[in-house]
């Protein structure tokens, strides 16, 4: 007997399930509780960072569906986030949500002319992560459980207790402090003009801690190779978790002899804008630990292209900055990650994350389980709406 499906397969298009009908942009400034100083500000590169651009994006869809996303910049770039975001929204409109990859990619076409790095990308991250986020919601899952989530909750780390312009006596009570709040691993800035107080520091930081206390520190670009090379080895007593940005973010043949002549592992990846730049750090072998950052590298869809290179590698994952979003690509990822945890970011959200024993639970809300205090809202300086929003 022959058997007719029940379910033959859809004509084209006709899988559309909702379309996007109105798109919301924010354009928001987070004042910093103190100003912000690491090693690039020691040596005149930057100045202390008094607070973080967040461009937002919130959606909907014909049939009620909402998703959020955000990207950020630090010091520079906020407003043109915002400008590039305004002329890539309306080509949204009428798009079918679900075709995030697609949507991705009409996005870049449609900036074009600017690239497929830096601040343009940055832009179409905060639109592709609201897309996940609507995604989520739409099926009731957290965002990590939609992914394939390897785990329900992440190692975490510190790192906002532990920088340059902060005293000794205060990184050491902020240590004790985020070790009381359930969080696992403490790394400390390091880079100053003068290496021997650079070790100073980790060595009060080790004694305070005790031996097996993740503890990893984070030179952000500042040394050269020969003095990269000399603070590895010295570096070496302490049993770091891993020595972070210790050469400049494009010097993958540097990173990789560095990785390859010290026992402690290598982490970059932060300053990177795109999934090629990455690349590069991959086939050179300059990293044990990536560190990627899904607002940086144009979103979650990119995310996950980079996370599988990773993956086939067989390094480690830590993504920089952004926990409201990390957490969940980190429980997605097959080994053990870590997430960063910064509490920067808490006046902006209604939710907070759970912590434990050494880890950040994945929440149980549907999409990334955020939304937007008043507050947030108070510190928008701009926006713009476009579509139907009924």
């Amino acid at each position: 007997m022959t058997h007719t499906p029940q379910n033959t397969a859809r004509a084209a298009g006709e899988a559309t399930l909702d379309r996007i009908a109105w798109i919301k942009l924010s354009s928001l400034f987070l004042p910093l509780r103190t100003p912000i100083s690491d090693a690039k500000v020691l040596t005149g590169r930057q100045k202390p960072m008094t607070e973080v651009a967040f461009l937002f994006v919130e959606l909907g869809t014909e049939d009620g569906h909402e998703g959020i996303g955000f990207s950020y910049s630090k010091r520079a770039g906020g407003p043109g986030l915002f400008a590039h975001a305004r002329e890539l929204a309306p080509t949204l409109i009428g798009a079918d949500p679900s075709d995030i990859g697609k949507i991705w990619t009409s996005l870049v076409w449609a900036g074009a002319s600017v690239g497929r790095s830096g601040l343009a990308t940055q832009a179409v991250a905060a639109f592709d992560i609201a897309l996940w986020d609507l995604k989520a919601k739409r099926a009731g899952l957290p965002l990590a459980k939609l992914l394939g989530a390897h785990r329900d909750s992440v190692r975490c780390y510190n790192t906002s207790g532990g920088f340059l312009h902060t005293p000794t006596e205060q990184v050491l009570e902020n240590a004790t402090a985020s070790r009381e709040k359930g969080i696992a691993g403490i790394k400390i800035k390091v880079g100053h003009p003068d290496r021997a107080q650079d070790l100073a520091r980790v060595t009060a930081v080790r004694e305070h801690l005790g031996d097996g206390v993740p503890l990893m520190v984070d030179a952000n670009q500042q040394w050269d190779r020969p003095t990269a090379q000399r603070m590895g080895r010295a570096l070496e007593e302490f049993d770091l978790v891993w020595i972070e940005e210790p050469l400049d973010a494009y010097d993958a043949q540097g990173h990789a002899a560095l990785a390859a002549s010290l026992d402690t592992p290598v982490a970059t990846g932060e300053m990177l804008a795109s999934v090629a730049e990455h690349w590069e750090l991959i086939r050179h072998g300059a990293a044990d630990v990536i560190q990627p950052d899904a607002p940086r590298i144009g979103g979650i869809t990119q995310f996950l292209r980079l996370a599988a290179l990773a993956d086939h590698h067989h390094l480690q994952l830590a993504p920089h900055f952004a926990m409201e979003i990390h957490l969940h690509l980190a429980a997605a990822y097959p080994s053990e990650p870590w997430v960063e945890h910064f509490d920067w970011l808490e006046p902006l959200f209604h939710e907070r994350l759970e912590i434990r024993d050494g880890r950040m639970a994945v929440p149980a809300r549907p999409g990334l389980g955020i939304t937007l205090t008043d507050q947030a809202r108070a510190w928008t300086r701009e926006s713009y709406e476009t579509g139907d929003r009924r």
